[in-house]
């Protein structure tokens, strides 16, 4: 049988590449839980949902973390909304089908802070013998500082020297994330990181899955690179949380 990883990239290549719906039958669980505001619960509303994607809509992928069962994609979708969207999708296999969903998508902005894209950067996971020591440090800097906000202890976990920053709203450095903070706050919007929901990690990536608010209630999705035991690269998406979903599962 397929590893986690093999079986949600090839899923993804045919539900969302080929835009086969069929593809549901062979590589869906019948018990598929979804977790997405996109979404309906079910393989059927999968299947609705590829049988209606447009002949300009395509994928492009930036990078793929594997952690046990659970495989994280992070890419730009063009073709399904009027703007193109950056995501992190989540997948949960189990007995080489897709059994569980999470995701979260931002419009993609073209001109950034930082002169960064939200998906450039490295692409492939390394240190993979560190990935339990980098899963470690970025949890303790969650609680501490996203959750704890003790930003004193900052520099415990993000590298003085080198913090390449992909969120568009950014510098690169301590300095520019600080900027951009304080002009965050003055807009009503303060980093607020009530829970920590999963940490997935593979060699030096390490992808926080959190719920909190940013002037409305958001679902946080970080993902760090890790390098020598410090920080020295971001990403994310913050998106909003619907008063409604198209499911009971909630969205995390």
């Amino acid at each position: 049988m397929m590893n986690a990883k093999d079986t949600v990239l090839q899923a993804a290549g045919e539900l969302f590449g080929k835009k086969d719906p069929s593809a549901v039958d062979r590589l869906v669980a019948p018990g598929y839980r979804q977790h997405s505001s996109l979404a309906a619960d079910g393989p059927e509303a999968l299947r609705g949902l590829v049988a209606s994607l447009g002949d300009d809509f395509r994928y492009e992928g930036a990078r793929v973390i594997a952690d046990g069962d659970l495989v994280a994609l992070h890419g730009t979708y063009r073709g399904f909304g009027p703007a193109p969207l950056v995501a992190f999708d989540l997948f949960r296999a189990e007995n080489g089908k897709l059994a569980e969903h999470w995701d979260a998508l931002t419009p993609l902005v073209t001109t950034t802070v930082s002169g960064r894209t939200q998906t450039d950067g490295p692409t492939q996971p390394t240190d993979l013998d560190r990935t339990e020591a980098n899963r470690a440090l970025v949890s303790e800097f969650a609680e501490k500082v996203l959750k704890g906000a003790d930003y004193s202890v900052l520099t415990d976990y993000i590298s003085t020297e080198t913090y390449h920053q992909h969120n568009p709203e950014a510098g690169d450095g301590l300095d520019g994330f600080g900027a951009a903070a304080a002009k965050w706050a003055e807009q009503g919007k303060n980093l607020v990181y009530t829970t920590i929901h999963k940490v997935i990690a593979e060699g030096d990536f390490v992808l926080l899955q959190s719920e909190g608010v940013f002037g409305v209630p958001v679902a946080y999705w970080d993902l760090f690179r890790v390098a020598d035991g410090k920080i020295v690269e971001h990403w994310d998406v913050i998106a909003p949380i619907p008063g409604k979903l198209p499911h009971g599962n909630g969205l995390f």
